[in-house]
């Protein structure tokens, strides 16, 4: 079922280079889908590192288990994806899946099983034929190709309305190296990591410990600040492939190394990029939600206060009807669970103060905020008068259209 690209899309997206060591291919093999691509292969120079950070779901799928025992070697050959069946709650016929692909793609590229990445994004519950991976192998090997970057993106849609992509360029001791990443993400979001799928690609040289260490603190502060339902995804999967293809960096051996300075600011935007863009694609999305909680007892007090802000469906809908009903961000951060001082609490909307020192701030004329209620971002500032903790976290409001997507979901 096709749906109207998101009104939050970007106007424009950026047309992603070449990075050397990563060719791409995109097949249609009628998973799910028809008429369109639905298995991506990233076919990756031999001695790629890799990294990744993954769902905490207690109920992970097949290629999520798979990419936690391959990360443990942390080199990489190959990445194999598939849109429309998640091959999640399948058993040991979902194991055989992985094993049947990763079998082939090791044979096919002369490497061994743990080296060949997998995901699956789509439904939960119905088993996964290894064969339609399995046979596109071959045409996927041949087709592959530098420049493809786009077709990779769209490859991996689900009920997406528009592919996500962003690139960065750093130096890095002295040499220019690139940072591409793509991404899928547009319902079951809250990521807990460490049917959201992140692949980020770079020519970078960097080891399997220091990549994973980069990566784990740009998930932290960017996928996992993001959420459209509260729900997260059996499938949710980031991994970051560093070729090495622009040349040896000397002696880097932690993620605090002074040179990795830029390349850590460029890979936290790009994840930024992303997560945000999986933010405004959310299943029915016309508003980006904007949060920032301050004076929390710490860090994780200020995010969780945030998240329980940005999953409300109150609150989510209250913004969807472009109503200022700011009682309910008082009720999400009080059902939080974290220490707040309800006669310190301030809120503001749209820069607007709309509660100070406990209750309604008497200076406050709503009509003053109905503009900004009507834009497509809203900012939301709330400080709980308790400490010195803060965070920031992302989301979009909550529309009828969420309900028609996810009800003929499998339709």
């Amino acid at each position: 079922m096709a749906h109207a690209v998101s009104p939050l899309a970007p106007a424009e997206q950026p047309r992603l280079p070449v990075i050397a060591g990563v060719k791409l291919a995109a097949a249609a093999t009628g998973i799910r889908y028809k008429g369109r691509p639905d298995v991506l292969l990233a076919l990756l120079d031999e001695g790629t590192a890799a990294a990744g950070c993954l769902t905490r779901s207690k109920s992970s799928s097949a290629p999520v288990d798979w990419c936690k025992a391959a990360l443990k070697v942390g080199k990489a050959r190959a990445l194999l994806v598939n849109a429309g069946n998640a091959n999640a709650f399948t058993g040991k016929a979902g194991t055989a899946t992985v094993k049947a692909v990763a079998a082939a793609a090791s044979k096919a590229f002369k490497s061994k099983p743990e080296t060949i990445y997998q995901a699956s994004t789509g439904v939960i519950g119905e088993p996964l034929d290894p064969s339609f991976i399995v046979n596109a192998i071959p045409e996927l090997t041949k087709a592959a190709v530098a420049d493809g970057w786009d077709m990779a993106a769209r490859a991996i849609m689900t009920t997406d309305t528009f592919p996500k992509v962003s690139t960065r360029t750093v130096k890095l001791d002295g040499r220019s190296v690139t940072i591409n990443g793509i991404a899928k993400g547009s319902g079951m979001i809250a990521p807990d990591m460490a049917t959201m799928l992140s692949f980020i690609f770079t020519d970078a040289a960097i080891p399997p410990k220091v990549l994973q260490a980069l990566l784990s603190a740009s998930v932290d502060k960017t996928f996992n600040c993001v959420t459209v339902d509260g729900d997260t995804s059996t499938s949710d999967t980031v991994l970051l492939f560093a070729t090495g293809a622009a040349g040896p960096v000397k002696g880097l051996k932690t993620a605090a190394d002074a040179r990795l300075k830029g390349f850590a600011k460029a890979l936290h935007e790009v994840c930024h990029d992303l997560a945000l863009q999986v933010a405004k694609d959310g299943e029915g999305a016309e508003k980006l939600i904007d949060i920032t909680v301050t004076g929390a007892e710490n860090d994780k007090a200020a995010h969780r206060i945030a998240m329980s802000i940005a999953n409300s469906p109150l609150v989510k809908t209250a913004i969807a009807g472009e109503d200022a009903n700011w009682g309910r961000i008082v009720m999400a951060i009080g059902k939080a669970g974290e220490k707040a001082i309800r006669d310190k609490i301030r809120i503001r909307i749209g820069g607007v103060q709309v509660a100070v020192k406990g209750m309604r701030d008497s200076k406050y004329v709503e009509a003053e905020i109905m503009p900004h209620m009507k834009g497509r971002d809203i900012r939301i500032e709330a400080d709980v008068g308790v400490g010195k903790g803060k965070a920031q976290v992302w989301t979009c409001d909550l529309t009828h259209r969420y309900i028609d997507i996810n009800g003929s979901y499998r339709s």
